[in-house]
C-alpha cells in the first residue's frame, strides 16, 4: 500500500471539508479551495482526520491514491497556514513594482513586462538599498503559486555566467568558468 497514501491528514480547528460527488472543499481562514477526486477513490471524514482510500491495488488505482492524498492535504495546509514564495531579481537594473494585482517588471530587455496575476494570489515587490529587489508571493492554492513563481522565472531565467535572472530565494546557481585567454 501507498505509505503517502495511507497516512491520515489531521484537519486543524477552524477548517471545514465537506465531501460531495467526488468533490473535495476544503474552507479555512485563508480561503476555499475545491478539488476533484477519482471516482474509484473513497474519501472518508472521521474524527478530525481525513482519510484517502482505494478498492482495489490495480496500478491506476495505486497510482491516484497517494497523488489524491498530498493535494488534499496540501489544500488543508494551504487554508490554514498558506503558501508563500520568494523571488530574487539579480542583475544590474532589474526592477519590480506591483500596483495591486498588476505587476511590472524591468528584466533588461527594451521594454517592461506587465503581468496580471490571478486574484487569489498576494503580491508584494520590495526594493531595498543595496540589496536586490524581492517579489513575496502568498496564496492558500500551492498548484497556482508555483505556477505564476514558474511563469515570473521563465522571464529570465538565471544564467551560469554571471548568475543573472529571476530566481528563488536562496537558490544555488551552478557557476560555469568564462573563456580563458590564449597564452
Amino acid at each position: 500500500m501507498s505509505r503517502i497514501g495511507k497516512a491520515p491528514i489531521s484537519i486543524p480547528s477552524g477548517v471545514n471539508v465537506t465531501v460531495k460527488d467526488n468533490a473535495v472543499t476544503v474552507k479555512g481562514p485563508k480561503g476555499e479551495l475545491i478539488q476533484s477526486v477519482h471516482p474509484e477513490l473513497e474519501v472518508k471524514v472521521e474524527d478530525g482526520t481525513l482519510t484517502v482510500e482505494r478498492p482495489n491495488d490495480e496500478k491506476e488505482i495505486r497510482s491516484m491514491h497517494g497523488l489524491y492524498r498530498s493535494l488534499i492535504n496540501n489544500m488543508v495546509v494551504g487554508v490554514s497556514e498558506g503558501y508563500k514564495k520568494e523571488l530574487e531579481l539579480v542583475g544590474v537594473g532589474y526592477r519590480a513594482t506591483n500596483q495591486g494585482q498588476l505587476l511590472e517588471l524591468s528584466l533588461g530587455y527594451s521594454h517592461p513586462i506587465h503581468l496580471m496575476l490571478p486574484s487569489e494570489i498576494k503580491v508584494e515587490a520590495v526594493t531595498d538599498r543595496k540589496s536586490n529587489p524581492i517579489i513575496t508571493l502568498e496564496s492558500a492554492d500551492k498548484q497556482l503559486l508555483g505556477q505564476v513563481c514558474a511563469k515570473i522565472r521563465s522571464l529570465r531565467k538565471p544564467e551560469p555566467y554571471k548568475g543573472k535572472g529571476v530566481r528563488f530565494k536562496g537558490e544555488v546557481v551552478r557557476r560555469k568558468a568564462g573563456k580563458s585567454a590564449k597564452v
